[in-house]
């Protein structure tokens, strides 16, 4: 287990660091922040001291560097968005807002697609399960911007039942956990029906049913422990899915959390707000990969010895 959890570590710490040089690159390759930070009228020689302040005048290799000198100390500059905030404590602020959104959204996803994916393999070829194919169809199809749209339309405007944007109560976390998570119920509904499709077929359930175990606690509890291992792998890709696509959910319900932060420092080329939000955004995903391998090594032995 020692061995297996070692490696799973390495393996993220390596992750880390080329999503580090991505981040790093990409931003850069979007333009320089002295356009954006110097007044209408600035003349060329206040664009090169803010320049040479900034250290962009040094070589590209220098930059990234002393770029990943500031990650490792935890400081990563400060925003230009916000003269003398550091960058990623402007992201902290705004990071619980996402993953409260986030944490809902996976929280309506699994309560939704876990019963609805065992239903559906248990009633087989019948009317329920064709539903729940249509159900998966249409949320995998539905991109979740527009489905957002949809629901402010319908929820927000035309019925009134819940607010349309911002923070606040309870109602306030329906429509974009909703929008957020339907494609996730969908993938996961699938996932389940087809591990459970699986299960049910193996010779053990069948003599749980010539030993007449109820049907009941062959369903919910034999077999739905053993089909859970591939959508607990999944809840690791779910995470990911969720973080990145708050930052369409977040800016369609005018969400006060990272994922709208990020596409306000991209228009406002705040590089070190940008790089401060995808390497949290990168290390909360690998660190749900992590935790998820490991539970999937207790769930399944055999995978730690591997």
């Amino acid at each position: 287990m020692r061995r297996f959890l070692a490696i799973r570590i390495a393996q993220s710490l390596l992750a880390m660091l080329a999503i580090s040089v991505i981040a790093f690159g990409m931003t850069h390759l979007s333009g320089s922040p002295v356009d954006s930070m110097l007044p209408e009228d600035a003349g060329p020689e206040e664009a090169a001291q803010l320049t040479r302040e900034l250290g962009l005048d040094r070589p590209i290799h220098v930059q990234y560097f002393k770029f990943l000198g500031r990650v490792l100390s935890g400081n990563m500059g400060d925003s230009i968005m916000s003269p003398g905030a550091s960058a990623l404590g402007v992201v902290m602020d705004r990071m619980p807002a996402t993953l409260l959104l986030g944490g809902f959204a996976i929280i309506v996803s699994t309560i939704i697609a876990i019963p609805i994916g065992v239903l559906t393999a248990v009633y087989r070829d019948t009317a329920f399960d064709a539903a729940g194919k249509i159900i998966a169809l249409l949320g995998q199809a539905a991109p979740p911007f527009w489905l957002g749209i949809v629901l402010i339309w319908v929820f927000g405007v035309t019925l009134d039942w819940f607010p349309t944007s911002g923070r606040g109560g309870f109602s306030h976390f329906v429509l974009p956990a909703i929008a957020m998570g339907w494609f996730q119920v969908a993938a996961l509904m699938r996932i389940t029906r087809s591990s459970m499709l699986e299960v049910l077929d193996s010779e053990y359930i069948k003599l749980a049913r010539v030993k007449g175990v109820p049907e009941s606690r062959i369903i919910w509890v034999h077999a739905l422990r053993n089909a859970a291992i591939a959508p607990l792998t999944y809840f690791g890709v779910i995470a990911g899915i969720i973080l990145t696509g708050s930052v369409v959910i977040e800016t369609v319900f005018v969400w006060p959390g990272a994922g709208q932060l990020a596409v306000e420092a991209i228009r406002a080329r705040d590089f070190p707000v940008v790089q401060a939000v995808v390497l949290t955004f990168a290390a909360v995903f690998i660190l749900a990969n992590l935790l998820v391998d490991t539970l999937y090594a207790y769930v399944d032995p055999r995978i730690r010895y591997r």
